[in-house]
């Protein structure tokens, strides 16, 4: 019986299930940024691993206020970033101008990530509605096979950029910053410039792990969860035909 829908095109459904395959990762990683980023645990966790009290001169709990006003900066249209707080007793602006251009830039960065995160999930969400509109439960079974392409791929590519990370983080941190920006205001000094001392190298390694790490556990689970159907789907009807 004619259900009156109208037939995608092979070419566009192939089209579409590479955009969704690849819309996975970008997802996955923009959303374990995005939870990174407004996460004041990964902040306080890595103020104190790595004494930035003792070598910034800000009390532990400056440090959090100053960890604070920097998300509310990136979730804000607020400009110019302008953060006071007392460093060695002394109340002053903990950023300098050049600090303030480059986290304008960061900010940036970020915003673009949340806007890469959205659209990808909004297209996967789109595509399962408009799957599910035009077959039905069949789409169930495509779906799930995106899925396990995606959360594989996203495995892949954390374990390349992992891989790169812990044998030379050093030069993977300086290729990351001539990528993502177009000027040398991020080379800031580490003797005076505070964005260096309260962020050492030490604590965007410690983020990228973390990054990482949640991004292997959503992939992990989408793999196992669309492997898992597809298995019971070819285990039903193995079972089916045997029957019969």
């Amino acid at each position: 019986m004619k259900t009156g829908r109208p037939k995608v095109p092979p070419l566009i459904a192939r089209s579409i299930a590479v955009l969704v395959v690849l819309a996975v990762p970008l997802f996955l990683i923009s959303a374990s940024v995005a939870w990174a980023v407004n996460d004041p645990g990964l902040y306080r966790r890595g103020f104190e691993k790595y004494n930035i009290s003792v070598y910034s001169g800000i009390t532990n709990d400056d440090l959090q206020r100053v960890g604070a006003e920097l998300r509310q900066y990136f979730n804000s249209s607020a400009e110019p970033l302008r953060v006071v707080a007392p460093a060695y007793g002394e109340e002053r602006e903990l950023f300098n101008e050049r600090e303030v251009h480059h986290m304008r830039d960061v900010k940036g960065l970020v915003r673009g990530i949340y806007w890469v995160g959205a659209i990808a999930f909004l297209f996967m969400v789109g595509v399962k509605v408009g799957g599910y509109y035009l077959c039905r439960r069949d789409f169930a079974w495509p779906m799930a096979h995106w899925g396990l392409y995606g959360g594989l791929l996203t495995l892949g590519m954390v374990a390349v950029v992992g891989l790169f990370a812990l044998v030379g983080f050093d030069s993977l941190f300086l290729l990351f910053h001539r990528i993502s920006f177009t000027n040398d205001l991020w080379q800031l000094d580490p003797r005076t410039d505070y964005l260096l001392i309260m962020f050492p190298q030490g604590f965007w390694f410690d983020a990228t792990i973390r990054v990482a790490a949640t991004t292997v556990l959503g992939a992990a689970a989408l793999a196992a969860l669309s492997g898992g159907y597809i298995f019971y789907v070819k285990r039903r009807i193995g079972l089916s035909e045997e029957a019969d």
